[in-house]
Order: C-alpha cells, then structure tokens, then sequence
C-alpha cells in the first residue's frame, strides 16, 4: 500500500512540471529586449525624499499650468537670452495641496494630495462606497493630523474636500503671499475626542480607531483664541492608491539624469537603483514653488540658479460632465502630469530626466490574497509591469527584494515603452506616455525599482515602482523640453482599462481560462442586476453553468453506474487471467464492449469540463466587483467581502505568530474561516454518497488516499475567498443532487448475478400464470 501511495505522489508531481512544460512550449516568454549590463548587486536605494509631514526647513519653488489635452512639441521655442538675468529665489514654504473631491456625487473619482517638497505626489483616495478599505474599519475624520504638532492638542494640516472634516466645518492651514514673503495662518487645534484629551497625532489616531463609520462623534477644537465644539459622523477609510510608507520616497519624484557632459552613472554602476542626484541638482527634497493653484490644476516651479535651468511640473484632475458622474466606466480615473525642463542658459545643451513611477500602492489581504501573474514564480501584492510595444513585462515584488532585479530595458526600437507603473490584484497604477504617434519612443532605459526597504516577514510587501530615463535631447538657449503623461490609478475593470489602452493588465491565465472567464464574468454581473446580491448572483451562476454541462455530466454519472454494475465481473476476469496480462486485457475490452462502456469516457468529460471550471474560478478571484461584496450587508463582519475569507472569528489573541502570519502551508491568518471548513465537509459528504464501496485492496487504498487528500485540501482551502468557497459548495450539492434523479443502477453483472435473476424471472412467471388462472375461474 505505501509504494502505491508514493508512486500517486510522484505521478502528481510529474504532472505539475509536465504541465509548466507544455505551457512554456505553448506560450514561450518573449526574448528580452536588450539591456544594459547587469550590477553584481543592486544597492538599497537611499532616501529621495522625506516623508510627508515630516518637519524641515523652507526653501523654495513655484509652478505653472502649461498642461494640454495633447501632448506639445518636445522643443517649446520661447524668448532666447544670450545673458540671462535669473532674479535671486524667496524662500518657499512647506505646503500641501489638493486637487478632486471623496463626494462620490461630486465630478471627481478621486481627492490628490500634492506637495511642495520635491513637487511629489503624496496621497491619492479614491471615492464612492465600493472603494473603500477593507481591513481597516475604524472611523475616518480625514488625513487631518499634522505629524509636526508640538505641545497639547493635534493641529489639523489640511481638510481635504468631501471628507467628513470638511463636512463638519474643520480649517486647515491657510498661505497667502504677500510680496516675497508667504504668511502662514494655522488650522484649527483639536483637543479633545467626546472629551477625551489628545495630546498629538498619535492619540488622535488611537481615539479614532475605537469609533466605527457611521458614529456622531463630538470634537473640541481652538481655532484662534476661540473654542468651539464640532460634532462630526465618521465614515469608511477610502481606499489610497497611493500613499506614503514611513521615510519611503513619495511618488513621481523628477530629477535631471543629464545635464551636458555631466550624467548619473550608467546601468553598469551600482549606483543606477540608489536614489541620488547629480551634483548641484536638488528636486527631490527641496520645496518648488507653487505657481498656480486651483481645484483642478496645480503647478510648480523650481529655478536651478547654478545650471541655469528652469523647471516645471504641472497636475491637472479634469472633472467629469455631468452626465458622466454616475457612469462607473467614466474615464476619470487618472491625473495628468506634465514636465517642462526649459535651458534659460546663453547655450544649447543636451538634457534628460529621470522620473520615478508610483508608490505605496495597496496591499490588503497579505495573509490571504492570491494574484494571478503572466510570469513565472511566486506573484506578490504589488510588481512592476512595463509594457514594449504591447508585451508585458512583469517583475515580481519578491524578485526585487530578492537583489535579483533584471537589468534595464533599453534599445526599445519598434517596442517602445506603451505604459510602465505597479500591478496589484484588484487595482492598478500606470504611467502613460501622451505621444503623438504610435511607436514614438521618448525613453532610454526602463526598469523595476525597489524604493524602500525588505519586509523581513514577507518580501511580497515589498514598496516597488518603475523608472523611466528619457532620451537625451540637445535644448537651444530659450527652447524647452516637454513630456506628458496620464497616471492611471483606479480598479481592474476591463471596459474602463480598455479606455487607456490597458486591457492586458488583466490576466486570467491560459488562454483557453480567459475564454471561459471573460463571457463568465458578463454572465455573473447581468445575474446581480437581477439580484442585486453577489453570493446569491454566485450561486444563480453555478446553477447556470451546471445546466449548460448537464448532458456531459449526466453522461459522466451514468457511465460511473455503468462501471459500478461492472465490477464484479471485471474483479472475475482479473482473478481468472491473474498472470496473463494480454488475455485479461482482450477480456475486458470484450466485457466493456458488450455492455457499451467507455472506460475513458470519464476522464475525457472531465477534460472537458476542467477549462469552463478554473475559467470561472479565475473569473471569481479577479473580479474587482467581489472586493467589498458583503453576503449579509456592510453591518456584519462575516462574509462582509466575497473576495476574502469569511473571517467569521478573530483569533489572533491566542494563536501563535506563525498562524497569525498566515504564511505558508499551515499559515491559517488572524481569522477561523467558517465556509471553507463546510466546502470540505461537502466534498467528503460527495465522496461518500457518489463513490461506490471498493471492491479489491487497490480503491480501498485509493479511497483512504482520497480521504487524506481531502484533509490536505482543506488546508489548502482555508485561505481561499468566501465567493470562491460559495461556488464550490453550490456545485457539490448539485453534483449530489443530480445523482438523486438518476435511474438506480441495475443489479451486477456477474454469473451468479445472472443464475438469480432468472430464478426471479421464473418465480415471477409463475406468479403471473397462477392469477390468470385465478381470473379464468371467477
């Protein structure tokens, strides 16, 4: 028995490696493009910028709009100066600034928040009730702390649009210019949480955290030599796409690569991956000045005095027409940046840039999501995607952290960058090129970044982004170099994607998988506009497709009858040719013929409905829909997001680390999951109740190795989304009840078998022949 279980193990793990075999030789990896030689190893890249809130000194910056629809030519002519005359720079003030609204009514799908330091993207949420965050839920006033408050109380920064600080009437820090000089009026000063003391940001946020979404809280505030008490009803945490993380760089962060003969060292340097600027250069920490400031468009400035260089860097969030705003496929889900670099030099130089991608993105769900990756290896929550000339790309979050980061991409040719940002399960942040023709070709190198430091307890968290170095281009005295992009930042819809050229982004596998899930995927959403409730649109859906395969699985049951009538005749034949293997193979074809049995017709069924089964299994574990379906409503935490675990009870108090972690086989997570637990029992329920008794040594060790193997599933299946676990036992109870309504199979086939049955066929004749004649008689 034990060298047939080990020969099972190994036959499984042949088929695994057989199957990556077949499926790199059916869909081979695109050759890479050429690339820059590879560094011994990458370095950790050093600090670009420091974290918001974090106390500095002012310096200076401003900025300017210069943004259009379309991109403009890549030299802008403007008035030359053979001896410029560059006014000496005011200081410039730490500010922080907005663009959008979270009113999901408002025009806008998303509120940005802006910085001076280094011109850089600080934070963007997205709004509306389906993007929120699911593990954190806590009461939401607002990103209102300034991290900078000394003393008694917690100073508000900022009040950032629709947020419930808005609603209830909180100021923020105010700046007005007055000639050279910006004057700074402060926000208001919370003391006091239903007279609870706060005593900084910290207490804030613990006094917060113990308040639930939907509670009336009352704030004590000073504003002025005023004190005034503030009711305010917290909501839901939005979901930030991205987001600072500790003294991680922020995003989109721009500096010089080239300036004349001077560069940063090449992608054989070590120094590629670490975060430094050319000497002299200082964008990314220093404070640009705010040039223009409205609630769709800011734009800021920075002089570099020494270089004779001006430079500018332009957001727009343009609003959605009003009949847009309740359309969820709107194309609203991006910002525009511009860059300017303009030579204010007496002569003509050749200049680059360098511009980091996104950070911070999202990574919920780290002891249980899944992602489905188009590369091999083991996918994180967050990797680098670039996409040449259509083909993606991915780099893997683990492969980075790992050092083993591939080299640059370069020499593009015909392939040139088409979008490069991060990929998450359910979301995305790309960087689009605005080129004004297909094939045009703006970039130098591209490649992964790490941007802070390794997890120790899981590289797949790791903070990753990308990096594109543009060409170098020679810029005239006066004339101006200017680039355009969108930064796409929203879920993994595919008729929103394919509105900015990202359909690849969503991958659901094989080909043949993404056949079956995409018309899935429809099915499953017209089905919850019927019944506006994902669990019961997941069962409708299971029952549908059942329907559709019946004749094959009918067909499957019936032959599954057919060899259980079988049985004893074939266990016969076996004993009988015991040692004649061609004589009892030549006996069964024999028997199976006879009876019209396809000894194969099972597994060929089964092949059948594999690709339809795991087509709409991926099509569950993509869908961004599920994310935030609740099975019973938003008020209860079981089954409150169908593209989670049902989370049924917290455990994390008593559990050890390594169950909590959730890493590994025998990493359960925080949480004692409820439905995959029943799945498993459902599955042994159908074991039983469709798996005739064993008639040999060989299925009743095959049926003790099922056994086990439902144990080892069920470890497999505790992680595994609630939605997911809904299909499953929608389809088991099926399956039995399917069994139900067939014929109950006929007696065995066998010698004896058939001597009784004739003796029943003429005790019956005789009992039929004594009533006629009983008839006769009357």
């Amino acid at each position: 028995m034990d060298h047939r279980f080990l020969r099972f193990l190994v036959l499984a793990v042949l088929i695994i490696i057989g199957g990556n075999l077949i499926n790199s030789w059916l869909f081979p990896r695109r050759p890479p493009q050429a690339r820059a030689p590879k560094a011994d190893k990458p370095a950790a890249p050093a600090e670009k910028g420091a974290a918001l809130d974090k106390p500095a000194q002012p310096q200076a910056g401003p900025e300017k709009p210069g943004t259009s629809p379309k991109p403009e030519d890549p030299a802008k002519p403007a008035v030359p100066s053979e001896q410029p005359d560059l006014p000496p720079e005011p200081p410039q003030p730490d500010r922080l600034l907005m663009l959008g609204s979270l009113d999901p009514s408002s025009p806008y799908r998303m509120l940005v928040t802006l910085t001076s330091r280094g011109a850089a993207l600080a934070r963007i949420e997205l709004n509306g009730r389906q993007y929120v965050e699911q593990e954190n839920r806590a009461g939401y006033l607002g990103h209102v702390a300034d991290a900078r408050t000394r003393g008694e109380g917690c100073r508000i920064r900022m009040v950032g649009p629709g947020s419930p600080a808005a609603a209830a009437g909180l100021l923020g820090e105010r700046w007005t210019k007055q000639g050279d000089q910006w004057k700074h009026e402060p926000g208001d000063l919370i003391v006091a949480v239903d007279g609870e003391r706060i005593l900084g940001p910290e207490t804030l946020d613990e006094a917060l955290r113990v308040r639930p979404p939907g509670r009336q809280t009352t704030l004590t505030i000073r504003r002025g030599d005023e004190e005034l008490t503030i009711p305010v009803v917290l909501s839901r945490h939005p979901l930030q796409m991205v987001q600072p993380e500790g003294n991680d760089p922020l995003s989109l962060l721009l500096t010089l690569r080239r300036v004349g003969d001077r560069q940063l060292k090449t992608a054989a340097d070590k120094s590629l991956l670490v975060g430094e600027e050319l000497e002299g250069i200082d964008l990314w920490s220093s404070f640009w000045e705010v040039e223009k400031a409205e609630p769709h468009e800011v734009v800021f400035r920075r002089l570099l005095r020494a270089e004779q260089i001006e430079v500018r860097k332009a957001y727009r969030l343009s609003p959605l027409p009003e009949e847009k705003i309740k359309d969820p496929f709107a194309p609203a889900f991006h910002l525009t940046m511009s860059v300017e670099i303009r030579n204010a030099g007496s002569s003509g130089r050749e200049l680059a840039y360098q511009l980091d991608g996104p950070t911070g993105l999202p990574h919920e769900g780290a002891w249980y999501a899944s992602k489905v990756s188009p590369a091999s290896g083991l996918a994180g929550l967050r990797d680098v995607l670039i996409s040449l000339g259509g083909h993606n790309e991915m780099i893997h979050a683990s492969v980075i952290a790992s050092g083993k980061t591939p080299a640059p991409f370069q020499d593009f040719g015909a392939q040139p960058v088409v979008f490069a940002g991060v990929d998450t399960q359910y979301f995305a942040a790309m960087l689009i090129p605005r080129v004004k023709e297909p094939g045009e070709n703006w970039f130098e190198l591209a490649h992964a970044l790490r941007v802070g430091p390794v997890p120790s307890d899981d590289p797949r968290l790791t903070n990753v982004s990308c990096r594109l170095v543009s060409l170098p281009q020679k810029i005239e005295p006066g004339q101006s170099l200017r680039h355009e992009y969108d930064l796409f930042v929203g879920p993994k819809r595919p008729e929103l994607l394919a509105q900015y050229g990202l359909s690849s982004v969503v991958y659901y596998g094989w080909p043949i998988f993404a056949f079956f899930a995409v018309p899935l995927v429809k099915v499953l959403h017209a089905l919850y506009w019927l019944v506006p409730n994902y669990g019961l649109a997941i069962i409708l859906l299971t029952v549908l497709v059942r329907l559709c395969m019946f004749p094959i699985s009918h067909k499957q049951a019936v032959n599954a009858q057919k060899m259980q009538m079988l049985a004893p005749e074939i266990k016969k034949i076996a004993e009988k040719h015991k040692k004649d293997l061609e004589a009892r193979t030549r006996a069964q074809r024999e028997l199976f013929q006879k009876h019209n049995y396809n000894p194969w017709g099972g597994c060929l069924l089964l092949f059948i409905q594999l690709p339809i089964f795991i087509g709409l299994y991926r099509a569950l574990m993509i869908d961004v829909d599920l994310r935030g379906a609740a099975l019973f409503g938003d008020q209860i935490r079981w089954c409150s997001n169908l593209a989670a675990p049902d989370m049924f009870f917290n455990w994390s108090g008593f559990m050890p680390d390594w169950v909590n972690k959730g890493q590994g086989i025998f990493g359960l997570g925080p949480y004692l999951n409820l439905l995959p637990i029943a799945t498993v029992a459902i599955f042994n329920w159908q074991q039983k109740k469709l798996m005739p008794p064993p008639t040999d040594e060989q299925q009743a060790m095959q049926q003790k190795v099922m056994q086990w193997m439902m144990i080892f599933m069920g470890i497999l299946f505790y992680k595994v989304a609630s939605g997911l676990c809904i299909y499953f036992m929608a389809s088991s109870l099926w399956s039995i009840a399917e069994r139900q309504f067939l014929p109950k199979p006929a007696q065995p086939v066998g010698p004896q078998t058939r001597a009784d049955a004739k003796a029943q066929a003429r005790s019956d004749g005789d009992r039929n022949g004594n009533a006629r004649k009983g008839r006769d008689a009357r």
